[in-house]
């Protein structure tokens, strides 16, 4: 059923939404440059990988020894307007048709995070990731790590279709409001480097 709902939502939001994603497709060349679409290696259910697809929003300005420089200087104020608004993500309307997302799950992350989690949050590997879901709705990237896997394994042991909708809802209310976008001191969110265990 929740694969269903997903075809029935997003072929539809895809067509209804083309001519946004086309205006913005020539707004990220036009001010950004190509590639239009970021393209990205991110783990899927049971962490099989998958590419991820953006609409890109940074440069590729680089320092005198070849480096990218840091992500706050390379985001533009149109590339955190893109973020704001959520434009960023339309591209993966496109991965939900393939199966390789759904529309509400864990966001998938890096693949370079899959050795770094617990037992208690790999268990967000156990369902498709999303482009929206429970701990997004909850701080999105204003919240630590430990407390979005948290939400993210909350959700795999409670997830139900009313849920699902609920937090669909949700999601638009926090893009209107432009909630959570990113976290203090960083563009996004800072990187994970593995739980803090204490004692």
């Amino acid at each position: 059923m929740k694969r269903l709902f997903d075809l029935v939502v997003s072929i539809p939001a895809l067509l209804l939404l083309s001519p946004v994603i086309l205006v913005t497709a020539v707004l990220v060349r036009t001010k950004l440059g190509s590639p239009v679409l970021f393209k990205q290696q991110r783990p899927g259910l049971h962490g099989k990988p998958f590419y991820l697809y953006k609409f890109r929003s940074m440069t590729d300005a680089r320092d005198r020894e070849g480096a990218l420089l840091p992500d706050h200087v390379r985001l533009t104020p149109f590339g955190k307007l893109l973020r704001k608004l959520s434009l960023d993500e339309l591209p993966q309307l496109i991965n939900v048709i393939r199966g390789d997302i759904s529309l509400v799950g864990p966001r998938p992350l890096l693949m370079e995070y899959l050795p770094l989690y617990s037992e208690e949050q790999a268990k967000r590997h156990n369902v498709r990731p999303g482009i929206t879901g429970w701990a997004q709705i909850n701080g999105r990237n204003a919240i630590s790590w430990e407390e979005k896997f948290k939400l993210d394994v909350w959700y795999v042991e409670n997830r139900s279709f009313l849920l699902d909708l609920k937090i669909l809802f949700l999601t638009f209310a926090k893009v209107l409001k432009s909630e959570g976008v990113s976290q203090t001191n960083h563009v996004t969110m800072e990187k994970f480097t593995g739980t803090k265990l204490s004692g």
